[in-house]
Formats: C-alpha cells, structure tokens, sequence
C-alpha cells in the first residue's frame, strides 16, 4: 500500500543541512508544508552516531539552525580555551536538534518527520522499518539534503586491509576499552585524527606510546580568530587578503599566514598538503607537537599482528597495539551543481566553510524568490577545501556569493541578524575604533587579495 503525503517540500535528510534548510524556509514562507525525512532514527544526522567525546570544532553560534541559537552564544571561562566562545558536545547537539524537531517544527503543524525512512525516487520513500511506501505530489520540491552528507569511522569499515590477530576499533570504542594497551596507533589526519590522539593524552598515555599514522600533514585554522566577533572574525579576513595580495604562491601564503596566527600545523619542518582546515586551539597544538612517532608513508594498505603494511613496506608496532580507526572520509567531494535544478533543489555551501549559513540561506532565498534562475545567481554552491588550492578557490567563490547576496537588502538584512553568518555586523552592534580600522583594512586589500587568490586557486577572473 502507498500512502499519499501532503507536502510542497520534501527534505531527504535530518541532519544539521536539513534542519536549518526547513527552519528557515517555514520562518519565511506562508503556508507550505515540510515532509522531513531520515534514514536514521532521528534527527541529527550523523551525531547520534559520532564518537563520545567529540565537540564542534568551532564555535557553537555557528552551527544549528537560524531561528534558535545554540548554546546561547555563552563564552568560556575557564580552562584553556578561556575567553572564547564555547563548542558544545555530542549530548548537546543532539538534544538541541530533538528540541527543534518537537518545539519548532512539529509544533507549527507544517512539519512533519518521518524517520527510518528511504528516498527512493520517483518522489517516494520507504519505511526501512515496516515497508511502507509513501509518495508526495507532483508540485512537491525535493529537497536534496544528503548530497554532502559526512561518513565517520562509526559508519564506514577501515579502509585498510585487517589480519588476524590484530585489534582495529573505531574510534567511538576508545570510551569504552576495558584495559589499556601499550601502544595506539591512530590511523588518520584529520580532525577525528586530532581528536583521537588528545583525547590519549589528557587521559595519561604518554606521548610515546602512539603512533600516529599521518598519510598527509594538515593545514587547521586557529580558534581563537575563527570567532563570533566581529572585530576578530573580519579580521582574520582582512589579514588573509592582506596576506594574499603579495604571495608568490600557495606554500608561501599559507606560511605567511602562520605567522600571521591564522594557520597551524603540527609539525613545522614539513609543509602540509591537507587543507580540509577545521579549527585548533594552541593547547591542542602543544599536545599534538608532542606525539614523536608519526609514520609519513601514504595510506595504509593494511595490519597484522605487530605490523602496519604500506605500499613501500612495513613498519613494526606492539603485538597488542590497538589500532584505532579514524580514517573515515569525513567531508566528501562530489562536483558541485547548480543548487536549484527541476529535479531538486540541492543544499551545499554558499559562503565557504559553514554549512548550516549556507542551508539556511538557501531556504530564506526559496522562501523570498520565484525565480530559480535568479535563486541559483545569488546562491552558487561553495566546494569544501582538501588542499592549498581548492581552499583558495573555496574562500575566492565564498567571498564573490557573499557579494552577490549582500547587495539584496532584504538578504543582507536577514543575513546580519542570522548567528550562523560568521562574517556579520550584529543590529545594534556598538561599533568600535577596531572594528573601523577592520573594516577599513578589508576595503583597502579585499580586490586585490581575491584577484591573487584567483589566480592561485585556478578560479577564473571576473
């Protein structure tokens, strides 16, 4: 039997994407109706299933939906990240999409949730509990919420072979162990990677007692500029365009922007080729910087008792070492497309690095316009970075969409009252001699800084 749901949108995915694709759009369009739909349980997205101890990697304020500020915008004030604004937890993330499913979307009786639920084309999904069918009108818009969707370690089997005898976990199953082992090889470089080695660390495993299996050394951004200030944040934009305009090249910007306290790398006598560029504070930093046993060998091919296999060998580890999983793909690369199509509207960045802005403009902009061809004009999609150059061409792409969609007033308005906006001058900001010089800074280098990061990152100029 196929049930028929009332609905003008359907929104294949419940994850942090989806959620603040559908608060936005029920906020500022009259009358539509929302069929939200997972293949998980809940809403959330990944989550649920992320390791114990994980934390956003910035500041709270930017991740969530528009209409509901996450965390409440609180600033730590204890411990080594004093003064910045705090990043929550797992529970809280979790809790706080559940609070918005009931208390904003179910509530306004325009939303409804279907979990355990399939899309399977043709504008029907399916019940992966009890087999039911169900299908939507023909005027419904499918809402492509999974096209970027993360994969974690939780998720995915290891990407190496696993021999006899030798012990691989994932590495949500460190906060569960039920004795220690001599030695942890953490195999990824990336923020789960991060994560791993200083969630060891600050529980007493010295620093000798790890591996760290690093198949590229990335570039991370510092925390502490990455902020929901404006006269932090701005400057760290007028400090990158500055820096741009006179680099020679890509390694030359980002060790210029190293000592500019913008970029951090772990080990300083190797330039990095990664620049996925999720935040670090300092502490993590110094933690990190004391791992001595790193392996450079590319990836790994496989494990075995007492060995790690690469493609041009073999390195040998404990026989009981515990080889902890971390090398999911995290952030996935698809070719970006035009985010309004016939067939789906499709959410991906628009301002580079945050997607939840993104999503959430994508529905104030559905919610507000007619025309796709006009949406797709004012929303290009922004890639996500993995390297020197496509993190210049993501930062040259975000910058141009964000000129684009601040000329509107009526976006810039909304845009500068939506915490998930890093870039905003808040209504009723008091102004500041900082924010002024900052502001005078990025008006004086911005044009020239984006040409050069065009060339760079092999964007086309305009």
């Amino acid at each position: 039997m196929t049930r028929a749901v009332d609905a003008d949108y359907l929104v294949v995915g419940a994850g942090a994407t989806g959620m603040a694709f559908t608060d936005a759009l029920i906020d500022h369009a009259e009358k539509v109706r929302v069929a939200l739909i997972d293949r998980r349980h809940g809403v959330g997205g990944h989550w649920p299933e992320a390791y114990p101890f994980v934390r956003l990697h910035q500041a709270s304020a930017f991740y969530g939906v528009a209409s509901t500020l996450l965390g409440g915008g609180r600033v730590q004030h204890r411990g080594p990240e004093a003064g910045l604004q705090e990043r929550a937890a797992k529970a809280e993330i979790c809790t706080y999409f559940e609070r918005i499913l009931a208390d904003r979307f179910l509530e306004s009786d325009r939303v409804e949730f279907h979990p355990a639920c399939e899309y399977r084309g043709d504008r029907t999904f399916v019940s992966r509990v009890s087999g039911e069918r169900f299908v939507v009108p023909e005027h419904c818009r499918i809402v492509d919420a999974h096209h970027l969707a993360p994969r974690i370690p939780a998720e995915t089997p290891p990407p190496f072979d696993v021999g006899d005898g030798a012990r691989v976990v994932p590495v949500g199953e460190l906060a569960h162990l039920a004795g220690a082992a001599s030695e942890y090889v953490v195999v990824g470089a990336g923020k789960t990677a991060t994560d791993a080695c200083v969630w060891l660390l600050e529980r007493g495993v010295a620093p000798d007692s790890i591996c760290w299996v690093r198949p590229r050394d990335p570039w991370m951004l510092d925390r502490s500029v990455i902020q929901p200030v404006p006269e932090v944040f701005l400057a760290m934009v007028a400090d990158t365009m500055e820096t741009a305009a006179s680099a020679a090249s890509l390694d030359e910007l980002f060790l210029r922007l190293e000592d500019a306290g913008i970029m951090l790398r772990i080990d300083r006598a190797v330039t990095p080729t990664m620049a996925k560029t999720p935040t670090l504070a300092t502490w993590e930093l110094e933690l990190l910087r004391s791992i001595e046993h790193v392996v450079r060998r590319g990836h790994l091919a496989g494990v075995h008792r007492g060995r790690l296999e690469f493609a041009d060998g073999a390195v040998a580890i404990k026989d009981d070492a515990l080889i902890v999983h971390c090398a999911g793909a995290g952030l996935v690369y698809p070719p970006s497309v035009p985010v309004w199509t016939p067939e789906a509207i499709t959410l991906q960045p628009i301002r580079s690095g945050f997607p939840c802005f993104g999503a959430a403009l994508v529905g104030y902009v559905e919610a507000s316009r007619a025309d796709d061809g006009e949406k797709n004009r004012l929303c290009p999609p922004s890639p996500y970075s993995d390297s020197p150059a496509t993190w210049a061409r993501m930062t040259v792409i975000g910058a141009r969409n964000a000129r684009a969609f601040g000329a509107e007033p009526d976006i810039a308005a909304w845009a500068s009252g939506v915490a998930l906006n890093p870039a905003r001058v808040p209504p009723g900001h008091p102004g500041s001699a900082r924010l002024d010089e900052v502001l005078d800074r990025l008006q004086t280098h911005t044009a020239q800084g984006m040409v050069r990061l065009a060339a760079l990152g092999g964007v086309a100029p305009r």
